[in-house]
């Protein structure tokens, strides 16, 4: 079995992440007209709408369905980012110090500014400051597919930075998922995901390629990793780690990646930003987005990935700890640093286990949509004059 170049790759996430980030804009645009008019009871009641499933009696799960997009279908989302991760760490951008350096340096960079912005501006409101991740994250689908629009006048490696910088920013971001927001643990429950996980161990030891016994294991452990208190998206991270990369001429976790790209660019996300992105405005003045958290959460997407991306590349490369890729300058990577403050999924995602009261979720849409607008608009314009487009040569 032929594998396909880390260059190929690299084309075809882009290419799917990008088109996938206009149908996610489509789909965040259509939650905010309905909950704008009025047809919003009919969204509310839709999302409320009680799924339930059990086995016997050992098993009983019962949830509204915006929890089953939010812990079910976005598990798969992040079993995809466990995936990438994987692939990135052992075969990709992210091997070795000399690749990894600059993404690693602006990730970081791009995830504590950020944070120390939000704080700095709800010292007065400890209420919120469970709110300090939400304008850590980075949408790297709504990010691609802004890049898109732009076409030659963006170089590829740029293209290629920005997949770095989020897929660490990603790991990040599963990290304080992990140790930040787990409650009430059932330790009980939490040794049973043992189970299906040491399974999932000696599959990939015996060199297992069917992916069929990991996606099994795989759902009893988000079962009971669900029933711990633990986030049940982690147990698609878990999973991921142990997909091989390759078992003789097979490549599972190529082979997952691929199948698995349009369902998540194309339908899972589009779901969850059609769930989570409906906020009403009725009623709502310029004092709602002025609020602390919703204040907190814009500036911190705004000012801080700017001031964080930005000025953390710009130390690396001026400290020699690491260098622009070949056609990437400081404006591109400014734009960049821009365009990474589109927050959006992830942003939402950590908002929604962060805050459980009404209003305060509310305020949270209010900051991320209005700080990921004004960082989409900003990246985009700044992008466009960073470089002329190429011009198309004209056979003689």
């Amino acid at each position: 079995m032929s594998s396909i170049s880390p260059a190929e790759r690299l084309r075809a996430f882009i290419a799917s992440e990008s088109a996938g980030g206009i149908i996610l804009i489509v789909a965040a645009a259509l939650a905010l007209a309905i909950a704008n008019s009025p047809l919003l009871p009919d969204y509310q009641k839709l999302l409320s709408t009680p799924v339930a499933f059990s086995a016997g009696s050992l098993v009983a799960i019962d949830k509204p369905l915006l929890l089953w997009i939010n812990d079910g279908l976005m598990a798969l989302f992040f079993f995809l980012i466990g995936l990438e991760v994987k692939r990135e760490i052992v075969t990709g951008q992210l091997r070795s110090w000399k690749q990894a350096s600059l993404p690693i340096i602006a990730a970081i960079g791009g995830m504590a500014i950020p944070a120390i912005v939000f704080v700095a501006l709800n010292l007065g409101s400890p209420e919120n400051l469970r709110g300090w991740a939400i304008p850590a994250a980075t949408d790297i689908a709504f990010a691609l597919g802004l890049l898109a629009l732009l076409g030659s006048r963006v170089p590829v490696a740029l293209k290629a930075l920005l997949l770095a910088i989020a897929i660490i920013d990603d790991i990040g971001a599963i990290a304080i998922i992990a140790i930040f927001y787990t409650e009430n643990m059932n330790l009980a429950a939490l040794a049973l995901a043992l189970i299906p996980a040491a399974a999932m161990l000696l599959l990939n030891r015996a060199g297992v390629a069917r992916t069929t016994p990991y996606f099994l294991f795989a759902a009893l452990l988000w079962i009971c990793v669900l029933k711990s208190g633990v986030h049940a998206t982690l147990a698609g991270v878990v999973t991921a780690l142990f997909v091989p990369i390759a078992t003789g001429d097979e490549r599972p976790l190529e082979r997952l990646e691929h199948a698995l790209h349009p369902w998540v660019a194309f339908l899972i996300l589009p779901i969850f930003a059609f769930a989570n992105a409906g906020v009403s405005f009725a009623g709502a003045g310029l004092d709602a987005l002025l609020a602390p958290l919703s204040l907190g959460i814009a500036a911190g997407l705004v000012i801080g990935k700017q001031l964080g991306i930005f000025g953390a590349c710009w130390l690396a490369v001026k400290a020699g700890w690491a260098r622009l890729p070949e056609g990437v300058g400081f404006r591109h990577v400014y734009g960049l640093s821009c365009l990474a403050g589109i927050g959006f999924t992830m942003s939402l995602f950590i908002g929604n286990l962060a805050f459980a009261d009404p209003q305060q979720i509310a305020a949270v849409k209010f900051g991320v949509l209005g700080g990921s607008l004004v960082s989409a608009i900003t990246g985009i314009v700044v992008l466009r004059f960073a470089s002329p487009r190429k011009p198309t040569q004209v056979a003689a």
